[in-house]
């Protein structure tokens, strides 16, 4: 069970950074080291958009099905008309951004960079001017919104700030793992979110602190042993299902997992990837997986071939999670 690959023409020439599938159709979004944003109609099986910049993009997100914005190694926010494939600079950090997020609730982006800010910008304003800016004392490695909050991860820490306040922020919780988290991801109906880590382990958490109590938990996901040893492996990515309570962890040795939130077991097991999984996406009814197969900078010995995106049909595995 592999899954179909993209027919994307021209090979991907460097690694891909993020996959993300529109908020409302099967349009995928494709950001890459080699400096080209991609729009591919899944349904269609067509690329319908390749823009080059001039730095390598590290992130890219959805403002609707119309529009995208993208994080640049060059410090620039661009957003592109995906219809025309016109595009603008919207903002700008003083260093490689490597996080971007986009709220429908309050039509605000959100960008991280390695200037060690974080920046909040209204799409209502005119381009440049940011709503403000947070300095902290690390770089955020991964941002997920949850509503009107920003969970962002810094080093063993997930901060809580509310787009409609800007003052720091509003909760700090530290991880119950010891090493740094690689991403956060919250879940659609933003009860908690859950955590991967460097050394191959998941935080479920809750923001209610009885439900915390009952339910949240750290288990090792991806579990490797090399001649009797632990062999650490990097959560790159989690996706959660929109529909049921299921998530999918991608691992930097290519391994996929579909697990039961609530049951805390293991759901499906996918074959082995060609490479590191290096981002996820579910569709927005949760009947599509999108896993881009592609090295990540992160190991000298990872294998460098081409990288890939595969799509897996999900139908049949959705309802054996809610049964």
């Amino acid at each position: 069970m592999e899954g179909s690959r993209l027919e994307l023409g021209e090979p991907i020439k460097d690694a891909i950074s993020r996959i993300r599938f529109a908020p409302r159709s099967n349009n995928l979004l494709i950001s890459s080291w080699d400096s080209i944003l991609r729009l591919y109609d899944v349904d269609g099986s067509v690329l319908r958009l390749e823009a080059l910049l001039e730095g390598a993009l590290l992130d890219c997100c959805f403002q609707n099905d119309m529009a995208a914005l993208t994080a640049g190694s060059d410090g620039f926010i661009r957003r592109y008309n995906l219809c025309s494939g016109t595009q603008d600079v919207v903002g700008k950090h003083d260093d490689s951004i490597v996080c971007i997020e986009y709220s429908e609730e309050t039509g605000q982006f959100v960008t991280s960079s390695l200037d060690k800010k974080l920046k909040f910008w209204d799409t209502r304003m005119r381009s440049g001017n940011s709503l403000c800016a947070c300095t902290i004392d690390s770089d955020v490695r991964s941002m997920s919104l949850c509503g009107v909050y920003l969970l962002a991860a810094i080093g063993t820490t997930v901060e809580m700030h509310d787009l409609r306040n800007l003052k720091g922020p509003v909760h700090t919780k530290e991880s119950s793992m010891d090493f740094q988290i690689r991403c956060v991801r919250s879940f659609p109906k933003c009860h908690g979110y859950v955590t991967g880590s460097v050394d191959g382990c998941v935080a479920v958490k809750y923001f209610d602190p009885a439900m915390e109590c009952e339910m949240g938990y750290v288990f090792r996901c991806h579990p490797k042993s090399k001649g009797g040893r632990a062999h650490l492996v990097d959560v790159n990515d989690i996706a959660l299902h929109p529909c049921y309570d299921t998530f999918v962890t991608g691992d930097n040795e290519g391994y996929t997992i579909i697990w039961d939130a609530q049951c805390r077991k293991k759901l499906f097991e996918f074959p082995r990837y060609p490479n590191s999984v290096a981002s996820l996406s579910y569709n927005y009814n949760g009947q599509l997986l999108a896993v881009a197969s592609s090295y990540t900078y992160q190991e000298a010995i990872e294998v460098e071939e081409s990288p890939e995106i595969f799509i897996q049909e999900l139908e049949n595995l959705a309802m054996r999670s809610s049964s």
